[in-house]
């Protein structure tokens, strides 16, 4: 059995950007995003964009050849083979989409090390144009979490893997969607949030909301290191054991500080 299940975001935590922006960006459409932006769910809007862009021209071609460019950094490819490779299960939850996520993971060979991808399902139709659907599709039902966006909630995700789960689950991420999941992990998971980043502030108003411990990053490098550090102290363990944050050597950043975060996407 995999010591550990280690769950990343996607977006400004796997890749240092929001690969909805990326695109959008990058393909000349975001005057249009910006204005639209207020008119409707983010999810339903890039799947308008993915409309405007192939009325445009572009083609699924050009949306991949831009998510190949999407940065992302070294020490977070290492960290994720090194992660497998010590025995950790591997899975992503984002509120991304898909095809975007699927394209730039196997651009940089790392599609294989992950067991499991929650995110918004993608397709392209047979006009050669990408759709983007809800995880949760809310225009059937609401999934009743105030605190998530209508089309997914992260945190019922994690809080159906952690009824499906004994081992540890450290969980990485960075914006006001990741919030939710961190209410849900239990005192023996961890919980690493970007450093002032909006999921870090929301922490800050109140870090007694949270049982699991806290770990805070700032950039890929600190994330690569951070991440390992705790994957092997939990493979130090007895399967019994306890795994807290005391064991975890004083040169590693911990959760201690609190900060503005910036004005970033949820």
């Amino acid at each position: 059995m995999a010591s550990a299940v280690v769950v990343f975001d996607f977006d400004k935590t796997i890749i240092d950007c929001d690969s909805d922006n990326w695109v959008v960006e990058a393909l000349g459409a975001d005057d249009l995003f910006n204005l639209l932006l207020p008119t409707m769910p983010w999810n339903s809007l890039m799947d308008h964009m993915m409309a405007e862009l192939h009325a445009m021209g572009k083609s699924i071609e050009d949306i991949s050849r831009v998510l190949k460019a999407a940065p992302i950094h070294p020490s977070v490819v290492t960290c994720i083979k090194s992660a497998h490779a010590l025995g950790c299960e591997l899975r992503i939850v984002s509120d991304a989409n898909a095809l975007f996520i699927e394209t730039i993971l196997e651009h940089h060979g790392l599609l294989g090390f992950f067991s499991e991808i929650a995110t918004n399902p993608s397709y392209v139709d047979e006009e050669g144009r990408l759709r983007i659907l809800p995880y949760h599709d809310f225009n059937k039902s609401d999934h009743g979490c105030p605190l998530c966006p209508p089309n997914m909630c992260k945190g019922k995700i994690i809080e159906g893997a952690i009824q499906r789960e004994e081992r540890k689950i450290i969980y990485l991420g960075d914006g006001k969607g990741d919030y939710c999941p961190s209410l849900r992990l239990r005192e023996v998971d961890f919980f690493m949030p970007r450093k002032d980043f909006p999921c870090w502030e929301l922490i800050c108003e109140d870090p007694s909301a949270l049982k699991s411990q806290v770990l805070e990053w700032r950039y890929g490098e600190e994330q690569g290191e951070l991440l390992l550090e705790v994957i092997t102290i939990i493979v130090q363990q007895p399967a019994s054991g306890e795994c807290k944050l005391e064991s975890i050597p004083p040169a590693v950043p911990t959760y201690k500080s609190l900060g503005r975060a910036l004005a970033l996407r949820p």
